[in-house]
């Protein structure tokens, strides 16, 4: 039975993790089931916005524990090919070239946390989200999501979450700037909905564009980051989408 689930209605695809009865815990299935939705939808021209959730009542609750036990009994190479699949997933999700919503009604703990985390915009249940990085609990750490932990809410923060591995609930994390969104827990799932559907309103090459250029300008000087946005912001003029957008500004006025 297929961990992942993908429904598509008009503009926007809805990726839902189906394994409810395991809190949505990553096992290696659900790491190339997700990579493999993620990579469906990129290529569907159709596809403006992407939805990812949990069933049930959590979003992701970290590793699986049958998948735990697995990795501490692999070599040095197998986990290597197998962390380098987690990092992939992250980077697919980062990457893609539609934006991603994370619609988190439960726990998004360590995994499950991560995966929030590299989605460009996190809505979440004011009652039952919680946020937590738990790994160095168990003598793990959170290497892959750190990458991108460290872009999203800074130093300060990003230490305290994984030193002390305590949860954090959607008020504390949409103050830190962990997740962006925080609403009522029966509101969830239609705001999030409304929001996917006016974003795919949007130019999906301005988009595009416009997630490659947040990406890449982390990490890069003031001079350098100009040239980039100069080169950019030469590049978007020439689009068809730039051009149809501008003439019917004009014909309205």
């Amino acid at each position: 039975m297929s961990t992942v689930q993908t429904t598509i209605s008009g503009p926007v695809a809805t990726i839902t993790m189906m394994r409810a009865d395991k809190r949505n815990a990553l096992n290696e299935e659900m790491v190339s089931e997700l990579s493999a939705a993620f990579a469906n939808v990129e290529s569907n021209s159709s596809v403006k916005v992407v939805v990812l959730r949990g069933d049930g009542k959590a979003f992701c609750a970290g590793a699986d524990l049958e998948y735990l036990q697995t990795i501490s009994q692999n070599s040095a190479e197998e986990n290597l090919e197998d962390s380098t699949r987690l990092m992939l997933l992250m980077k697919g999700i980062s990457e893609c070239s539609k934006p991603v919503i994370a619609m988190v009604q439960g726990p998004a703990i360590a995994g499950g946390c991560g995966l929030a985390t590299v989605c460009d915009i996190v809505v979440a249940s004011r009652q039952h989200a919680v946020f937590g990085y738990s790994e160095v609990k168990i003598g793990f750490i959170p290497a892959i999501v750190m990458v991108y932990l460290l872009r999203k809410i800074g130093d300060t923060q990003s230490r305290k979450l994984i030193l002390t591995a305590k949860n954090i609930d959607a008020t504390e994390a949409q103050r830190i700037g962990l997740i962006t969104d925080v609403v009522e827990h029966d509101q969830l799932e239609s705001y999030t909905n409304a929001m996917a559907n006016d974003i795919a309103q949007n130019s999906s090459t301005s988009i595009a564009l416009s997630k490659r250029m947040l990406n890449a300008l982390h990490g890069m000087s003031v001079d350098s980051g100009l040239q980039y946005a100069a080169a950019m912001n030469a590049l978007v003029r020439q689009t068809q989408d730039c051009k149809d957008g501008i003439q019917n500004f004009l014909s309205k006025k």
